[in-house]
């Protein structure tokens, strides 16, 4: 399973380097290219945009942010994993936090409880499917494009109004030297009032963020009551985690049959 699942990974980031190239590619082209059938290749297209890295046209497709797709389908399996594990936190009549992290905001499509009002400030949100018994409040704000997050002192009042029970956040880097961290300065005093204005906290975080430290700090680890991330993340840096005394859940992407 683990070894058809590596070629499955293999082809589909074929295709976004294809779709880097080229811009825009039709099914028969890569089909072709990749010695595959073009059913297969619409099944792997239909996968990349319930990720959100792709938009397909009529008998092709092309890349939503060219240049910022610099990760495996692989990596968005354990992506995929962490949100479902995630979801499964949430209760029914809860209002929630979720922050601008990709992996977060996948959360929407696996939460099943009843009337939970989820908080954001990431604008991809309109174009999730989620549980109609949902409801979804933007924060406002400035909105900074490509990953149309929002920020400012608008989005930081209207977050002050609220009084979350949790927050889910995605993270650029985690590391016991740096705590969490984002990239994106606007993004850190958004993601700080999060977590003030909750009163349990997630973070959500593969592989690729465990150990790392990003540009601006938003959070310490003592602030964690959960961290979830895949079995790839390096057991050196995990074993450091719960020195902490923090909470860690370790999702298995393939044996989960994601």
């Amino acid at each position: 399973m683990r070894r058809s699942l590596h070629f499955v990974d293999q082809r589909r980031n074929e295709i976004i380097k294809l779709l880097e190239q080229y811009g825009k590619v039709k099914v028969s082209f890569l089909a072709e290219e990749l010695n595959v059938s073009p059913l297969t290749v619409r099944r792997d297209l239909d996968d990349l945009e319930k990720h959100h890295i792709l938009t397909r046209q009529y008998g092709g497709a092309t890349l939503l942010d060219p240049g910022t797709n610099a990760f495996s389908s692989s990596q968005l399996r354990c992506k995929t994993a962490v949100a479902k594990a995630a979801a499964k936190l949430v209760e029914d009549q809860e209002s929630i936090f979720i922050n601008t992290s990709s992996t977060a905001l996948l959360m929407m499509q696996y939460i099943t409880a009843k009337n939970v009002t989820i908080i954001t400030n990431n604008g991809k949100a309109l174009s999730m499917q989620y549980n109609p018994t949902m409801t979804v409040v933007l924060t406002g704000g400035e909105i900074r494009f490509p990953k149309e997050s929002m920020f400012g002192e608008f989005a930081i009042n209207n977050i002050n109004c609220v009084s979350a029970s949790k927050c889910f956040m995605g993270c650029a880097g985690i590391s016991v030297e740096g705590g969490l961290t984002t990239s994106v300065v606007q993004e850190s005093p958004i993601n700080s009032l999060m977590l003030k204005r909750s009163r349990k906290h997630f973070v959500l975080a593969d592989h690729t963020k465990i150990g790392f430290t990003s540009s601006f700090q938003y959070g310490m680890l003592n602030e964690i009551d959960l961290l979830i991330t895949d079995d790839d993340a390096p057991k050196t840096t995990l074993s450091k985690f719960k020195r902490t005394g923090m909470d860690i859940r370790l999702v298995h992407p393939y044996e989960s049959g994601i």
